[in-house]
């Protein structure tokens, strides 16, 4: 299915939110230690707890000014102070047990594949109901599509469409699954054994580990006239044929690849 030609500016690229949040703690506890320091000196007792307490207010703050997506800033504002006092609870060793089966549930494509858990924005969601073809039937994928969130965005929008997802994370198909019901069909499983050849419109929004290996995926299997597209990360040295500015809180850029 053909999709017309869209030109626009191409921005710079980013580091990855991951890799921000892991500087800025790293910045944060420098900070700290640096306080801590000043401190000593001037016999001004601080504890650990006290200092995890001012690590979290500055990763968070620090992730604030950087407009990093939301979870991220509650992440960075929390890590080390809910580590601290966890040390203080004495909790019996099956929470923690539990907690890593959660992150494993949830989080399984950051440890298959490198790819986190990102949440596409509204934004993204409505640049993308735009340039969608207005065709009927038309078949789009969702690779990672976590909570299913902009699948439920496209069948409210876009109720003539073949919603397809894919998702590796156990708890997080489930739930979409639960989410969408008829409305889409969302396998679980690895977006490798994906047969791309089946959809006019592929939509990703992974991390940049496996860019490489999915556009060449992609170039082999999608139709010629499909359109691949991926939100924020780059194809390395390939450039796109267009490129959308989200202006959102990942500070996200939509790059589409119609196929040949």
């Amino acid at each position: 299915m053909a999709v017309s030609n869209l030109k626009f500016p191409i921005s710079s690229p980013r580091l990855p939110p991951t890799l921000q949040a892991g500087l800025i703690h790293l910045l944060a506890w420098a900070l700290v230690l640096g306080l801590a320091s000043g401190a000593q000196q001037i016999e001004l007792d601080l504890n650990w707890r006290g200092l995890t307490l001012m690590q979290g207010l500055l990763a968070g703050s620090v992730s604030y000014f950087f407009a990093l997506p939301a979870w991220w800033l509650v992440i960075n504002l929390l890590f080390f102070p809910l580590l601290a006092q966890a040390q203080q609870w004495e909790l019996a060793p099956h929470w923690y047990l539990a907690g890593l089966a959660a992150l494993l549930l949830t989080q399984l494509g950051a440890v298959r594949n490198r790819v986190p858990l990102y949440l596409s924005s509204h934004r993204a969601k409505s640049e993308l109901l735009r340039l969608l073809p207005t065709s009927p039937g038309l078949r789009f994928l969702d690779i990672g599509s976590g909570t299913g969130g902009l699948l439920a965005f496209l069948a409210k929008n876009r109720p003539d469409l073949v919603l397809n997802g894919i998702e590796s994370a156990p708890a997080l198909w489930l739930l979409s699954r639960l989410r969408l019901g008829t409305r889409a069909s969302i396998a679980l499983g690895d977006l490798w054994h994906v047969d791309l050849s089946r959809y006019d419109v592929v939509y990703a929004f992974l991390s940049p580990e496996p860019m490489p290996r999915l556009w060449q995926k992609a170039k082999r299997e999608m139709p010629p006239g499909s359109l691949f597209v991926s939100n924020t990360f780059e194809v390395p040295g390939v450039k796109p044929d267009a490129s959308i500015e989200l202006h959102d809180l990942h500070r996200g850029r939509l790059l589409l690849w119609r196929m040949a």
